[in-house]
């Protein structure tokens, strides 16, 4: 009888102390959706910058239109992808909206290193691999047309990006257009040579956004701040401490190092969104309209959102 009577004093007393399980329904997790690749390395170093009552999930996707849907059916809270995939999907009435930027950089056009190719120019007459419906086709076209050229003077063929340096390996192609890592693998290999980095056109150096729900805006405001101030110190962090991105990378990434270590002065990773990218974003829309990789040019007032970036960048 004693043994039950200390059993039930204990239970009581045990009652009035708060549970551990209590305390962890009280941290929220905010999903956040991140590409297999060097350009959305950044949410790999959020936990260095998440406050207390928050975690952070990252969630890998394999392509940018995987992450933009995970977005648009809130399978995650948050998304990195292309600017392709987010103008896509609001092209087609999805409520995909832009809240900041994620990665700038990151391609690059390619030949292989004993090739007399030095120019786009010289890509006349050549195979050159591309990715059809990727941000990579829409910067080349465009270089081509700045040179005077169109896609009907050079011979392209479809392939993935993971397989660009392998096709240029065996001879399969003259050239590619690519995205990180594929570049440095081909550099760090020794078979191929940087042609040009593509940023010389109105569309700079645009790559990844950072996109979220519109639902979410309208109803989580202070997570879409907590995230953002996450964002931005990891992308600072990163970038300010490239040994620290590389090895984040390699760990992550399962690439090599050497090929990383080519890869990384080619991404910048960035959380800035403001006129200058928002003209950018325009600019590519109507490339992609053209392109008729679009139907119709998105709502734009709907489509960019970046209260919560300004905010941020008037306090850092």
């Amino acid at each position: 009888m004693l043994h039950r009577r200390q059993f039930l004093v204990a239970t009581a007393a045990a009652a009035t102390l708060p549970a551990p399980f209590v305390q962890a329904q009280s941290t929220t997790t905010i999903r956040m959706g991140a590409l297999k690749l060097i350009h959305s390395i950044a949410p790999h170093f959020y936990e260095k910058f998440t406050p207390a009552g928050y975690k952070v999930d990252v969630v890998p996707f394999e392509s940018p239109t995987e992450g933009k849907n995970a977005v648009v059916t809130k399978s995650v809270d948050f998304g990195m992808f292309g600017i392709a995939a987010a103008l896509l999907g609001a092209a087609a009435g999805e409520p995909v909206v832009v809240i900041a930027s994620a990665c700038n950089k990151g391609m690059a056009v390619v030949a292989g290193k004993n090739s007399p190719i030095a120019s786009i120019k010289d890509l006349k007459g050549k195979r050159v691999a591309i990715w059809p419906g990727s941000t990579q086709e829409v910067f080349i076209l465009e270089r081509l047309r700045m040179e005077g050229m169109t896609v009907k003077d050079i011979t392209p063929v479809r392939i993935s990006f993971s397989e660009m340096h392998l096709a240029l390996a065996r001879g399969d192609v003259d050239a590619y257009v690519g995205a990180e890592p594929g570049p440095g693998v081909s550099l760090a290999s020794g078979i191929g040579k940087i042609v040009e980095y593509p940023y010389g056109t109105a569309m700079g150096a645009l790559n990844m956004i950072f996109g979220a729900h519109r639902d979410t805006l309208a109803q989580k405001p202070e997570m879409v701040k907590v995230i953002l101030d996450i964002h931005r110190k990891a992308s600072d962090f990163a970038m300010a401490n490239r040994a620290e991105m590389v090895a984040m990378a390699v760990a992550k990434l399962g690439q090599k190092r050497d090929a990383i270590e080519a890869s990384a002065p080619n991404v910048d990773l960035t959380w800035r969104f403001g006129e200058t990218e928002i003209g950018q974003s325009k600019t590519y829309a109507q490339h992609m309209l053209e392109l008729k990789q679009i139907k119709q040019l998105p709502d734009f007032s709907a489509f960019f959102d970046t209260r919560f970036v300004t905010e941020l960048a008037r306090n850092a």
